[in-house]
This record gives structure tokens, C-alpha cells and sequence, in this order.
């Protein structure tokens, strides 16, 4: 195996682990969710008084947990994605299109990290309702996504130029669908 190849190969093992972390946060932010709904039921049903920042608390946790998400949809390849050209154009034209594509979402990934930033910054001195914490926590969710499209996408289509140079195809998951 080549050098470039064993680079590609510790490096994935990062951003796997990154992935990882990142479904934990996601596994956390849902349980802690679950917890403080079931602590406003029992508050506004049992004990008749309903704590309000759980709403808010909500929110906050969805946010993390749909954007982190997505960032993992990206790294393992499960993301919502149109193949209908890419398959069209056969097997040697796959490995373009996906290259293609790997540039497009680290691109967007790099546009919603630089907005993302920006309203970070802007709301930074205004104040979450009940939670008393800076509105940008609920965009550092949207920053964080950003980033990490950007780099799982952009090195996926590093990693395929690598793999092309040492001639060979870049394996991708395969997916199966369940009946």
C-alpha cells in the first residue's frame, strides 16, 4: 500500500471518529429531549406547574440533533441524494459525478459555515427566552454542520483523487434497501 493511501486510510479513521462523536452528542441531546418533555408533562399534568424553559430547551437540543445529523448523513453517505444522473452516465462516469458532487457539498458546507458564523455574531447579545444563554448557541448548531460537511465532503473528494492517482476507484458504502 502506498504512502498517500495509508494517509487516507488514518485519516478516515478521524473523521469516523468525529462522526461518532458526533452521533453521541446527537444520542445525548435526544435523551436529555425525552427527559424534559417527560419533566413537563409531569410538571403542567401532576403538579400543576409547567416549567417554560423545557420549550425552549427543545428547541435548542432539535437543533443540534437535526444539524448534527445531517453532518453524519454526509460522512456515512445516507443523505437524501438524486442518483438518477450519476447512474445514467454508467460506471466510469459514477466515480466523476461523485467527485462532482463531494465539491459541491463541501462547498456548501463552506457557505453554510461562513453565514453561520455571521448570525452567530449577531446574536450573540441577544438572549434566548427562559434559557438566559446567547441566541447564537441555537446557530452554533448551524456553524458546526457547516464546518464539518466541509470537511468530511471536501476530503471524501481529496481521497478520491488520491485513490485515481494510485489507480484505483474510491470505495464508496454500499447501501442496501430493506423491504
Amino acid at each position: 500500500m502506498s504512502n498517500s493511501l495509508t494517509f487516507v486510510h488514518r485519516i478516515e479513521g478521524w473523521l469516523d471518529l468525529l462522526s461518532k462523536l458526533c452521533l453521541i452528542i446527537c444520542a445525548v441531546a435526544l435523551a436529555t429531549l425525552v427527559a424534559t418533555f417527560g419533566w413537563l408533562v409531569w410538571g403542567r399534568y401532576v403538579m400543576n406547574v409547567t416549567p417554560t424553559w423545557v420549550e425552549q430547551l427543545g428547541l435548542l437540543l432539535v437543533g443540534y440533533i437535526a444539524f448534527l445529523g445531517a453532518a453524519v448523513g454526509i460522512h456515512e453517505q445516507f443523505h437524501l441524494s438524486v442518483t438518477l444522473f450519476r447512474d445514467a452516465f454508467g460506471p466510469k462516469m459514477t466515480g466523476i459525478w461523485r467527485f462532482i458532487i463531494d465539491i459541491i457539498l463541501a462547498s456548501f458546507g463552506g457557505v453554510m459555515f461562513v453565514a453561520g458564523l455571521e448570525l452567530f455574531a449577531f446574536g450573540w447579545e441577544t438572549m434566548l427566552p427562559m434559557l438566559n444563554i446567547p441566541e447564537s448557541f441555537r446557530t452554533l448548531a448551524f456553524v458546526i454542520c457547516g464546518a464539518l460537511i466541509a470537511i468530511f465532503a471536501g476530503f471524501r473528494a481529496v481521497f478520491r483523487v488520491i485513490y485515481w492517482k494510485n489507480g484505483e476507484t474510491y470505495p464508496d458504502p454500499v447501501h442496501h434497501e430493506e423491504a
